[in-house]
């Protein structure tokens, strides 16, 4: 949610935050600030309201320079955006100032006790208190660390913290319990910041904070400890990442640029990992044995949003190639409803950033109750991938747009190499089977291309023309495609503000048929795989909806398979695919939605990238 930037070295520091945090743009701000320490040791801050651009332009009207110093972007959750209330903030000898991402649920407890002590306050946040417990504990000399360390001791939420001192020179603290923080090293220089994207102009070497950890960045290196003072060991990991990934490579957007990355994420994601010749599955990084694998009698998947969705595809996948029942939680329900676990249930957790409070909450829960978890995420280091006893990386590379695409054309990807996985070990998915399966994945990183290709005739931005000024669409998808509806109606309303839902065709008499009429779009899925008996009479029942609706004067999209006539005969719009096996179509079908969504959100002039009230990784509850 909130982006942090910290800096200690030999370069400018300003440039290096102010870049820093735009490239943190994605995660969702209101309002931004910095705040360095001069060569003269005189602390300075600007902030402002708003966009990134609002405190460049505070910071051209009165300059301030250094050589370490902390940077912020707020999404606000106590008080309002205002100028006031952005970050960084200031104790009361305005020689202490901290950044933060989270919440301090005990704030006006905290607060009260500190007014009551003589403490100023001047914001309506929680983050306030924070700075002045850290100058309540520094008198005398003590040095920032130690101050830091006690004051999280009278802390009750989750944060990630960065701290300076001009008391205390050349030195930033940091600290985390929840919200991702990642360290990276340079050469001479050190960086603090909320994700890996900040840091890949300067270095590749990272380590991520575990909870509990304090790191306290010098000119000299960094040093971890943890609440009691202890030195700890974080080893550090390469980053494989490229910084040209990051930006926007000449795409009007980072969420176009991403749809059309989606077939290297899958390519990337199935690389290394599948035999043709053997129809065989390697997944590696598991502390889960192949027995484990094999005694598992139930499945849980918990995840939130996009990942959600791609847990619902996943369901359909493993019951159908490994014959094991499969749950799909979301991750903010999980833990509150005390879940029926144990050694023999396999929790599946997804995570684009593997930061997400609520899945990481779930995970923890799953643990506590003996079950043993399996992380399927974009980011190695993270936390749910560290707290795992197995991981399932994927490949899809940075993923900036706060609207997942290639994200979860991967997880997808990750969900059915382990449902061929398990399939294998159980014994209900035979090697043939397997290597058909596996040729027909492997053809659809080409496939996807191809439906990419009608985009540059600008098949959907004709298509959007038509469409952008309904108010409501219906998406419907009957069995592993209802998950893709779904996941369809999202992209829909997350950037275009559009109010869309996704629904099992099979219960349109049970209510929606109520909605439609000449207002309202409905898009149909409706391929099929003609090797497969049950997909054709999946098929046959779609169309039959195609039919209901037009008998009611809606206007239909309908996506369907390459040759298609049934569905041509009946519905308005055709979006055509090529053929793929039932359990692969998913990862073709949506591509067209996410492209319609994005091109009627660009014809509204809604913000695509950060679509308002979001941020891209939720790290508190």
């Amino acid at each position: 949610m909130c982006g942090i930037v910290g800096y200690i070295g030999p370069k400018k520091v300003v440039p290096v935050i102010i870049e820093g945090l735009r490239k943190l743009e994605y995660r969702g701000y209101d309002s931004a600030g910095i705040a360095v320490v001069t060569p003269e040791g005189k602390l300075e801050i600007r902030r402002a309201s708003g966009k990134l651009r609002n405190l460049e332009e505070v910071i051209r009207k009165h300059p301030i320079d250094g050589t370490y110093g902390i940077g912020h972007t707020r999404w606000a959750t106590h008080g309002r955006p205002t100028e006031e209330n952005a970050h960084p903030h200031r104790d009361c000898s305005g020689q202490i100032v901290v950044v933060h991402n989270g919440i301090i649920e005990n704030y006006l407890e905290l607060k009260e006790q500190l007014q009551a002590e003589g403490h100023r306050f001047v914001t309506e946040t929680d983050t306030e208190v924070v700075a002045h417990l850290a100058e309540k504990f520094s008198k005398g000399g003590v040095p920032l660390e130690e101050a830091v360390r006690l004051t999280l001791k009278e802390l009750r939420g989750i944060y990630s913290l960065v701290f300076l001192s001009a008391n205390d020179a050349h030195k930033i603290v940091a600290a985390r319990l929840g919200p991702p923080s990642v360290i990276g090293i340079g050469e001479g220089e050190y960086f603090v910041a909320s994700d890996i994207p900040a840091l890949l102009e300067h270095t590749r070497e990272i380590f991520f904070l575990a909870d509990g950890d304090i790191a306290v960045l010098t000119k000299e290196g960094v040093r971890v400890m943890d609440h009691d003072g202890r030195t700890v060991a974080r080893p550090t990991q390469h980053v494989n990442w490229d910084p040209i990934m990051a930006e926007k490579g000449g795409y009007k957007h980072f969420m176009q640029k991403e749809i059309f990355e989606q077939p290297r994420a899958v390519r990337d994601t199935l690389l290394g990992r599948i035999s043709q010749d053997t129809g065989k599955i390697f997944l590696g990084d598991m502390l889960i044995s192949e027995e484990q694998f094999r005694d598992f009698d139930h499945v849980r998947i918990v995840a939130c949003g996009t990942s959600w969705h791609a847990g619902l595809a996943g369901k359909f996948m493993i019951e159908r190639l490994a014959r094991i029942p499969v749950e799909v939680d979301y991750g903010s329900e999980f833990r509150y409803r005390d879940p029926i676990l144990d050694a023999r249930t396999l929790t599946v957790c997804i995570s684009q950033s593997g930061e997400t409070a609520d899945t990481l909450a779930a995970q923890r829960e799953a643990k506590s109750k003996g079950s043993p978890t399996l992380a399927i995420c974009n980011v190695m280091g993270s936390m749910i991938t560290r707290e795992a006893a197995g991981t399932i990386l994927t490949h899809a590379g940075p993923e900036i747009g706060v609207a997942s695409t290639k994200a979860f054309t991967a997880q997808l990807t990750a969900l059915l190499l382990l449902a061929i996985r398990l399939g294998e070990v159980r014994g209900k998915l035979s090697d043939a089977s397997a290597k058909t399966l596996l040729q027909e994945f492997t053809r659809i990183p080409h496939k996807i291309e191809l439906v990419l290709q009608a985009d540059a005739t600008g098949f959907y931005e004709t298509l959007a023309r038509q469409f952008f000024r309904f108010t409501d669409f219906l998406y419907l998808g009957r069995g592993i495609h209802y998950p893709i509806a779904l996941e369809g109606a999202l992209k829909l309303k997350e950037i275009s503000y559009i109010h869309a839902e996704g629904y099992p065709a099979g219960e349109m008499k049970h209510g929606p048929n109520a909605l439609i009429d000449e207002n309202l779009p409905v898009v149909v899925l409706a391929t099929r795989d003609e090797s497969d008996p049950d997909s054709m009479t999946r098929y046959e029942k779609s169309v039959s909806n195609i039919k209901e609706v037009k008998a009611r004067d809606g206007i239909v999209i309908a996506v369907v398979t390459a040759n298609d006539r049934l569905a041509r005969e009946a519905a308005d719009h055709l979006i055509e695919l090529p053929p793929a096996p039932e359990l692969l179509a998913p990862l073709l079908e949506i591509i067209p939605l996410q492209l319609l969504a994005y091109h009627i959100a660009v014809r509204l002039g809604c913000d695509v990238d950060q679509p308002r009230n979001l941020a891209k990784s939720v790290t508190v509850e």
